[in-house]
C-alpha cells in the first residue's frame, strides 16, 4: 500500500542553493512565483518544453533529450557560466525540464560542482535532499564524472566560455 505522500506529485519547483531552484516544466509557467522568488534566468533543459513566459525572466535552452546518448557535458561549461552570470547579477535561477529529474538535476549538479566547489558526490546529494526524485540517467551521471575530472585539472580562476541567453520577455 502506497502511501499519501509517495502518491503526491513532486512540487513543480524546489530551492537547491540560496538562488538555484531546480523544478519541472510547469515551474516555467508560474510566473507570479518566479517574480517572487527572483528569477531571472530559466535554463530549459529540453528541446521542446516552452520556454517561461514571465517578464523580466531570460531563457537559456539546452536542447538535450532525457537519452543517456545525448551529450550534455558539451552544455555544462557555457550553462554553468550563465547560471552564475545571472547569480552574481543579484537574480535567480531556475533550471528545468519535463519533470525535474534527470536533465535539470545533472545541470543543477555541475552547476555547485562548477562554481561552489563541491565535489560529484556532495553537489548531488545537494540536489537529492533538495528534490528527492531527482536521478540523472546513467549516460547524464557519467558525464558528470567526466565533468568532475575536467574541473578537478583546471586552474582554480579559468571562467570558461558563456553562453547565448536569450533576453527576457517584455
Amino acid at each position: 500500500m502506497r502511501s499519501a505522500d509517495a502518491a503526491r506529485p513532486a512540487p513543480p519547483l524546489v530551492r537547491v542553493a540560496p538562488a538555484l531552484f531546480l523544478g519541472s516544466a510547469r515551474a516555467a509557467g508560474a510566473s507570479e512565483l518566479l517574480r517572487d522568488l527572483g528569477v531571472r534566468l530559466c535554463v530549459n533543459v529540453s528541446r521542446q518544453q516552452p520556454g517561461p513566459h514571465a517578464p523580466g525572466v531570460a531563457e537559456l535552452r539546452v536542447p538535450v533529450l532525457d537519452d543517456p546518448a545525448e551529450d550534455l557535458l558539451a552544455h555544462l561549461e557555457p550553462t554553468c557560466a550563465a547560471m552564475e552570470a545571472a547569480v552574481r547579477a543579484g537574480g535567480a535561477c531556475l533550471v528545468y525540464c519535463k519533470n525535474g529529474r534527470s536533465r535539470s538535476a545533472a545541470v543543477c549538479t555541475a552547476y555547485l560542482m562548477r562554481h561552489r566547489g563541491l565535489s560529484l558526490e556532495e553537489a548531488f546529494r545537494m540536489v537529492k535532499s533538495a528534490r528527492p526524485v531527482a536521478e540523472p540517467n546513467p549516460g547524464f551521471w557519467s558525464q558528470l564524472q567526466q565533468y568532475e575530472q575536467l574541473l578537478q585539472a583546471r586552474p582554480p580562476d579559468d571562467e570558461g566560455p558563456t553562453a547565448a541567453v536569450t533576453p527576457p520577455a517584455p
